[in-house]
């Protein structure tokens, strides 16, 4: 099974830079985003549950893992920032490795948290605090009225999306994605945290 999620990662890992689909996001920000969208919410999570054993040892403090994830989002679509990686490929690749990596962080205290640590409460407030800044992104990419890419500001002739429509569906499709990839996972913890509270006071109430 853990060799499957490995698997599953990498083939994630592969669509998103190196298969013939991967060549959309010189065309389309909707192609850009969904490479972004998944590194860190497929790939990075799928490897992590497939290679727990071999991470064990090492226990990132949650701050900065929410951090790391939340910064590189908003970091890399800073206009100028973007351009910058769109100009040349060295920050392309860059972009790409740092996305992945960030992903890794942010997914750790969720999937490999501390040995003995029960975090509790504050996953779900964990997941679902990083679904605002991305909601913030998204709806202005979604909504600001106005090409905020220069790269993508005359289309490529790939589909019938105006740059604008393409923008705008780029930020629905990063809403809706770390929308349930975020908030899913929170819902699953709070009902097993729940369930745990709910047999804890059966056991009292039983003495």
């Amino acid at each position: 099974m853990k060799l499957l999620f490995i698997a599953l990662g990498f083939a994630a890992l592969w669509i998103a830079v190196a298969s013939p689909v991967a060549e959309l996001h010189h065309h389309m920000l909707t192609a850009h985003m969904a490479q972004h969208l998944l590194l860190m919410v497929l790939a990075a999570p799928l490897i992590m549950v497939g290679a727990r054993p071999l991470l064990a040892r090492w226990h990132p403090h949650p701050v900065f893992c929410w951090l790391a994830g939340s910064a590189t989002v908003i970091f890399w679509h800073v206009p100028p920032i973007f351009e910058l990686a769109m100009s040349s490929h060295f920050w392309y690749e860059f972009q790409h490795a740092s996305f992945f990596i960030a992903g890794i962080l942010f997914w750790w205290p969720v999937i490999q948290p501390s040995p003995g640590v029960s975090l509790g409460w504050s996953i779900p407030l964990y997941l679902f605090s990083a679904t605002l800044p991305c909601d913030a992104l998204s709806a202005f990419l979604a909504f600001c009225g106005h090409v905020v890419y220069r790269h993508y500001s005359y289309g490529g002739g790939q589909t019938r999306l105006s740059p604008l429509e393409d923008q705008a569906l780029a930020g629905a499709l990063m809403w809706v994605t770390v929308t349930f990839a975020y908030l899913i996972p929170a819902l699953v913890v709070t009902a097993k945290l729940l369930s745990g509270e709910r047999e804890q006071a059966v056991e009292i109430g039983a003495y």
